[in-house]
């Protein structure tokens, strides 16, 4: 069976505790993207990740690994959670999954996150254990972003790479849109 799993990123403590405030996992394109993909017989999950706005690796990689990765998974990442798939696939080499879409992909280039989340060395022969890896970045994201994307397209031969304009980080409120076909698209192509 085809699965997916789809990691958010890292909001503010403020926005995470906010009650009138979407989780993470049901916030921007996410509850869209899982509905065509469900729609689409892709099985979806959009796990919560555990104290996001403060994201520790061990905490994030327990609750991934709940899920039965494989060739047939498919994996999307946005923003730190794109440097958590980048982090969990180098330093786990026994593991191969299907198609990995980096969604404005962070790593904290600036080393400004202090809880370990992204002490680790990129594994350039990751791409080697996916089904293929893309970015997605837009040219007016932040540049800790702009950073990160620079870093993973001079380490990781091959990785592939898919330019927007005006998407900001790809949230709700830069897109204006709940719907990211080109996402989906990518992952059905």
């Amino acid at each position: 069976m085809k699965t997916a799993v789809l990691i958010h990123g890292m909001p503010s403590k403020e926005e995470y505790l906010n009650p009138k405030a979407d989780s993470q996992s049901n916030c921007h394109w996410f509850p869209w993207l899982q509905q065509q993909l469900l729609t689409n017989g892709i099985l979806a999950h959009t796990p919560e990740m555990p104290k996001p706005y403060e994201p520790v690796y061990k905490d994030w990689k327990r609750e991934f690994e709940r899920y039965d990765l494989n060739e047939d998974t498919t994996l999307v990442g946005h923003s730190c959670g794109g440097g958590f798939l980048v982090r969990y696939l180098s330093e786990t080499q026994d593991v191969k999954v299907g198609q990995v879409v980096l969604v404005a992909p962070w790593t904290d280039e600036e080393k400004s996150l202090n809880t370990g989340m992204f002490d680790f060395e990129v594994d350039p022969s990751f791409i080697e254990r996916t089904a293929g890896t893309t970015i997605f970045h837009s040219t007016n994201d932040d540049q800790a972003m702009h950073d990160t994307v620079n870093m993973l397209r001079a380490k990781v031969p091959n990785i592939g790479y898919k330019e927007f304009e005006n998407h900001g980080h790809f949230c709700l409120k830069d897109m204006n849109t709940r719907e990211f076909p080109e996402l989906l698209e990518a992952l059905l192509g």
